[in-house]
């Protein structure tokens, strides 16, 4: 086994440092402060000194408990490196699954949505899907519990845009042409009744023209997103010390 790295435990053994230092001014003060009560000193004087000698005795103590406690969490840590190690790692793959970084499958539902065909009744764009179309059933979808979507294959993620380029509809950049296909993992029965209910979003676009379908699955596959990500202006706020 490696032995502990000292760059891993900095902050604990400076901790241990600085606790030990005050620990050692203490002592000398208080036996300093002792050696200066004889008898030429007043009794108000005396009292005033042994009372501040309690209180430097009762810091005395509270430090050294600091210290052994220090001392125990140091230990901890050489010790349960692995299952730190283990735990890292655990949270590491929990936070690329929220970001999108990584493919996820599930139960969930397929949406399919498509334009009616220009030969069924009049107009160019009255019977189209619009980039609002989508957006609004990202937006069901999600608040209808939906853990992770995609449209035509490009993952929906926080940074991603979904609008109007010409007569395409962009998503993370990608031209994307119909017939869309939303997937969404979540609960496959409140993510249909978050579309289906009467009146609501699935209702209004097929009054609109618009073919739009939606289908429970037991088993998902969601991609992962797969483009750069950089962030050039936003930064970790730094916490309070």
């Amino acid at each position: 086994m490696n032995k502990p790295s000292l760059k891993t435990n900095i902050p604990l053994f400076f901790s241990i440092l600085l606790v030990s230092m005050a620990l050692g001014l203490m002592v000398a003060f208080q036996f300093r402060t002792a050696g200066r009560v004889d008898s030429g000193v007043p009794y108000d004087r005396v009292q005033l000194l042994t009372t501040e000698l309690r209180q430097i005795e009762r810091e005395y103590s509270t430090l050294f408990s600091e210290a052994i406690d220090l001392e125990d969490k140091l230990a901890k840590a050489d010790k349960g490196r692995p299952e730190a190690s283990q735990a890292v790692q655990e949270e590491l793959i929990k936070v690329r699954q929220m970001a999108g970084l990584t493919r996820l499958q599930g139960p969930g539902v397929e949406v399919s949505i498509a334009p009616m065909n220009k030969g069924d009744k009049p107009g160019d764009n009255l019977f189209t899907v619009r980039d609002e179309d989508l957006l609004r059933v990202i937006n069901e979808l999600r608040a209808s519990g939906a853990e992770a979507m995609s449209i035509n294959g490009q993952r929906i993620i926080s940074t991603t845009e979904i609008r109007l380029a010409g007569s395409f509809i962009d998503v993370n950049l990608t031209r994307i042409s119909p017939p869309y296909k939303v997937l969404a993992i979540g609960s496959p029965g409140q993510l249909e009744s978050g579309l289906l209910i009467k009146g609501g979003l699935v209702d209004t676009m097929q009054d609109w023209g618009i073919t739009v379908s939606v289908e429970r699955q037991d088993e998902i596959v969601v991609p992962a997103f797969y483009h750069n990500i950089n962030l050039e202006y936003a930064k970790p706020l730094k916490e309070a010390r």
